[in-house]
């Protein structure tokens, strides 16, 4: 039976607290009516003793404590999930609003899911193409993997985002069984019309399901609609066993929206004013991505964020890289020079990308060439830096060989159109077509066998 309560004490922002309550739990869903007989939804923060704080999802201007009641619904925030869901647009609270019917449900899923249990894990060791070649000849992206692009205000990333949500696919029999779930955080309306009108243009709007959450909802929405996106990518992954790619942008404006409310609720601030469970509360999300044990679904996650000041030790930024395996760092340098994507090769990582890689996977060579690439763009950059404080006569032939090779890496390797979508085997070949700037001599990390079986043969 669900009650109602008159006892509202106080309202502080999006806070209010009411008195007299029970059997009311952590994260229970309420509504408040108004005496006009409108209806707003928030949810329970805290309880004490007969007391509970709640948090309104909408603004809470023209609540009279008096004549307003609350009701208390018995069950958290849940989405209703079913296949219907791709091709479909919801904004962050998990309602159409692509002008379709409702979702005729399935199901209703508690949005607050559990992470992974590590015993039920199983080991990510297959490769998804993104179609850019600095993701997966160097960078490569397995299937359960979870790996962040760090990206900077004003940097492409929302860009870089729709072509990985446009071009992602898994190779082999599981091609067709592969789906998009795309949340945006806090983005504008422009940003968000751009995602919409990006993925009906490509026809990719057809696999995804997409969550928008603008700059000017609640914070406490902006709090569920990752949930809201990892829980759809749950369905879709562990009952329907698809292979599922999230992409949460943008995890810098989630981090926010926490901060607003841990200092609504007076909490004690933990680093730069993030409250102290940051940590444990971007794990809860990042956790529920990955490979479960007798189940042929997968979730693989790509958070971006925006690191404030450009500075990798930002809270945000810090904690992700500790959860995450790996990052992908955009450089401002390269994008000032129009290289794009302006991926920062060097200091970006992905841990399991030996997993993901070699015969049957992607390419025999793609470990050797991969490890060379790398070697060599570092030594072609430590070149150029001696060629602009010595000069370019004092460096040997093979030295100014590696400085060329640096520069046509970045021109023709690194930066793609933001349309265009490389094969592996085009992303391959076009590394061997540069390492063949170098001498033969100079290529050790690959076998020998390899460099005669892909090295482009020079005429003359």
């Amino acid at each position: 039976m669900i009650r109602e309560y008159r006892t509202i004490q106080e309202i502080n922002g999006p806070l209010m607290v009411v008195r007299r309550v029970q059997g009311v739990t952590y994260d229970e869903l309420a509504e408040i009516e108004l005496a006009d007989g409108s209806v707003r939804r928030c949810k329970v923060l805290e309880v004490n003793g007969d007391n509970a704080v709640v948090q309104l999802f909408e603004a809470s201007a023209g609540i009279n404590l008096a004549n307003s009641k609350v009701r208390f619904l018995g069950h958290p925030l849940e989405l209703a999930v079913s296949d219907d869901m791709l091709g479909r647009v919801f904004n962050g609270m998990g309602h159409p609003i692509d002008g379709g019917p409702e979702i005729l449900a399935a199901e209703y899923r508690d949005i607050n899911g559990l992470p992974m249990n590590p015993a039920a894990r199983d080991y990510p060791n297959e490769f998804i193409q993104t179609g850019i070649s600095s993701i997966d000849g160097l960078n490569t992206l397995v299937r359960g993997q979870k790996l962040p692009i760090f990206s900077g205000s004003g940097l492409p990333h929302a860009a870089l985002a729709a072509q990985i949500a446009r071009q992602a696919r898994v190779l082999g029999d599981d091609a067709g069984n592969f789906a998009v779930v795309f949340a945006a955080i806090g983005i504008t309306f422009e940003e968000s019309n751009f995602f919409i009108e990006e993925f009906k243009r490509t026809g990719a709007i057809d696999r995804t399901v997409l969550f928008t959450n603008l700059a000017n909802d609640p914070a406490v929405e902006r709090i569920a609609t990752p949930r809201m996106a990892l829980t759809a990518a749950e369905y879709l992954a562990f009952e329907k066993n698809m292979h599922v790619l999230v992409i949460l942008t943008d995890i810098t404006n989630y981090a926010e929206a926490l901060r607003e409310v841990s200092a609504a609720k007076k909490e004690v601030p933990g680093r730069r004013g993030y409250p102290g469970y940051l940590y444990t509360d971007l794990a809860t999300m990042y956790e529920r991505a990955g490979r479960q044990l007798g189940k042929s679904g997968s979730i693989t996650m790509i958070p971006i964020l925006t690191m404030p000041e450009d500075d990798k030790t930002h809270p945000i930024p810090d904690l992700t890289g500790y959860i995450t395996e790996g990052q992908i760092i955009l450089s401002r340098e390269l994008f000032r020079r129009g290289v794009n994507p302006p991926v920062d090769v060097l200091p970006s990582l992905s841990r399991l990308k030996d997993k993901g890689v070699g015969p049957g996977k992607t390419r025999e060579d793609h470990a050797g060439t991969m490890n060379q690439l790398f070697a060599a763009y570092s030594t072609g950059k430590e070149n150029k830096e001696l060629m602009s404080i010595l000069g370019e006569a004092a460096l040997s032939p093979t030295d100014l060989l590696y400085a060329k090779f640096a520069d046509e890496f970045e021109k023709r390797y690194v930066s793609q159109g933001v349309d265009e979508n490389r094969s592996i085997e085009e992303t391959l070949d076009l590394g061997w077509d540069l390492l063949s700037i170098l001498p033969k001599a100079e290529l050790k990390r690959i076998k020998p066998e390899f460099i005669e079986k892909y090295l482009p043969k020079k005429e003359g």
